[in-house]
């Protein structure tokens, strides 16, 4: 595991002891089951889809936007724009994230029938459950952070709540590790999605080529995700030549005056490309 993740895995596990010393397993539990449905994740007709995100800031990118802009705004007019999804920062120390934010934005996103993805480090199932607490229809699993059994657990608890998993790998092990866990589930009827992060995790740097590079290492029977190198149409084209199905795209969407007409932009050079 890198410094980095190290670093956020330990203040993720602090986080979890100081929310579980306040209300047990069980009783999130509990709540979590008696939680209305989030919407389910669909994908366009038109073969390529954007999970939009709402990051605040970001150890790499530094301050996004602020707790008093209308972030939720913005949440709201990605869905609108055509997302499939909204990521949405839960990290405290270094995203700004809470999961106030979280349930703020599950509950003005569902009206309009788009699911919220709590992106966070999560290395406990107790996270999970705080999620769909909170509204939401997705989380993110950094295969990287956790052992085979963490991810398992994930899984299960992820599907048990009806939960979509985007899977996120960095390289070329991280995406044995996903294709070996996974062929076990396969016919499951589970939403999992697997990501490949192009940053490089030592200097945060974005390195696109690793798309192209690991593009035949993705699971073939799992939608594949372009996380970090997609900020405009002509990269998102370029990743949907590769064979990928979506992209996350945090920071250019957040600091694009009308992300709405960036989505249209990236919507038209990928489904154009996939007709």
């Amino acid at each position: 595991m890198s410094g980095f993740l190290d670093g956020m895995a330990r203040s993720s596990a602090a986080r979890v002891a100081a929310a579980a010393a306040l209300e047990s397993f069980a009783a999130l539990e509990r709540r979590a089951f008696a939680t209305p449905p989030a919407p389910a994740l669909q994908f366009s007709a038109g073969g390529f889809d954007v999970i939009a995100e709402i990051k605040l800031r970001s150890p790499a990118a530094g301050q996004l936007g602020r707790a008093s802009d209308d972030w939720l705004g913005r949440a709201c007019a990605y869905a609108r724009a055509g997302a499939a999804a909204v990521s949405v920062l839960t990290e405290p120390t270094r995203f700004d994230g809470s999961l106030e934010h979280l349930r703020s934005a599950a509950a003005a996103l569902a009206p309009l029938g788009v699911p919220a993805m709590r992106k966070d480090f999560i290395v406990d199932a107790y996270q999970v459950l705080e999620a769909r607490v909170a509204g939401a229809g997705g989380v993110l699993v950094i295969a990287r952070m956790l052992s085979r059994a963490q991810i398992t657990e994930l899984l299960d608890v992820a599907a048990a709540h009806h939960l979509f998993v985007l899977l996120e790998a960095f390289d070329a092990a991280d995406l044995a590790l996903a294709q070996e866990l996974l062929a076990t589930r396969e016919g499951h009827g589970e939403r999992i999605l697997v990501g490949l992060n192009c940053r490089d995790l030592q200097t945060l740097s974005v390195v696109p080529q690793r798309f192209a590079e690991l593009a035949a290492h993705l699971p073939s029977a799992y939608p594949a995700v372009a996380e970090s190198g997609v900020s405009n149409a002509a990269e998102a084209a370029a990743a949907a030549k590769l064979g990928y199905r979506l992209a996350l795209i945090g920071a250019a969407l957040m600091a694009h005056e009308n992300p709405a007409h960036l989505l249209a932009e990236i919507f038209t050079a990928t489904r154009t490309l996939s007709c």
